[in-house]
């Protein structure tokens, strides 16, 4: 009886503690909706890591924001959170004018094993069209620029080009007036694509001037794993950059002991059932 008295007449908090997850929370959405677009940027991006219903409807509603930073961010975040059913909203945000945004959106896609990626990374290492799919005429008419591709390859360090697991402090350190960087990791997306003339272009790419594109279509074309390029490899172990005659000799060995495997197999007679 004493102690329930105790308990009427004890003094009640108005103010109720939130938890460290209501508190979370809380930081996140006010950031999101914060005024200014680096905060809203840095929120989006805590938010690829809270994944959830509520995380993704957030990170979405990003995708229309007025600045290309926070949209990238926003695209990137529905990537890492394994965000599936994102995947239209991602390809719609394909018609960014910022090519920033774009990239974003198609290192997602291609995280969510949507083949859309593969017609901008074909894109992006040709500077033309592989069907009627993919980027808009302007953002074609970027690629051929050099100076926006210049520029596009010193901005993308947020975490959507992961060229051979480069940080952002590695390509920082590329020259200004370099944009290799960029179409490097489109041709190493590439090595996915089992599209015929995904393979022919890696093939073509081959002799690209840039020495970290060839090193990119080089590590693509032994992924993919085809004896039929070997022809086009064996010609590099006369490259002029060591670092090319290098993986050259090694993609040489791998898609020769490939083609030895498959002979050996077309070979053997047929399993008696």
């Amino acid at each position: 009886m004493l102690s329930f008295l105790l308990f009427l007449t004890a003094p009640i908090n108005p103010q109720v503690i939130p938890t460290p997850y209501q508190q979370a929370w809380a930081i996140l959405k006010q950031g999101a909706i914060d005024n200014a677009a680096a905060k809203r940027a840095k929120a989006v991006h805590g938010l690829g890591l809270a994944s959830g219903r509520s995380a993704q409807a957030i990170c979405e509603q990003a995708l229309g924001d007025p600045d290309k930073n926070v949209r990238a961010e926003a695209a990137t975040s529905l990537g890492k959170m394994n965000a599936i059913s994102a995947r239209p909203k991602l390809r719609a945000c394909l018609d960014d004018k910022e090519i920033l945004v774009v990239l974003a959106c198609t290192n997602s896609l291609y995280l969510l094993k949507d083949p859309m990626a593969y017609e901008v990374y074909y894109a992006l290492l040709t500077q033309e069209r592989k069907s009627s799919k993919g980027l808009i005429q302007s953002q074609l008419d970027t690629l051929r620029d050099r100076k926006q591709m210049e520029t596009l390859a010193f901005e993308t360090g947020i975490g959507f080009v992961p060229y051979g697991g480069m940080a952002w402090q590695a390509i920082k350190t590329i020259n200004h007036d370099d944009a290799s960087p960029v179409r490097a990791m489109a041709a190493e997306r590439l090595a996915n694509d089992p599209d015929p003339k995904s393979e022919q272009a890696l093939a073509d790419y081959l002799a690209d001037k840039k020495i970290k594109v060839r090193e990119a279509v080089i590590e693509a074309i032994v992924k993919r794993g085809d004896p039929a390029l070997l022809k086009t490899v064996i010609e590099l172990l006369d490259d002029d950059n060591e670092n090319v005659r290098f993986d050259a000799a090694g993609a040489v060995i791998a898609l020769s002991q490939r083609r030895t495997s498959r002979r050996v197999k077309s070979s053997a007679p047929p399993t008696k059932r």
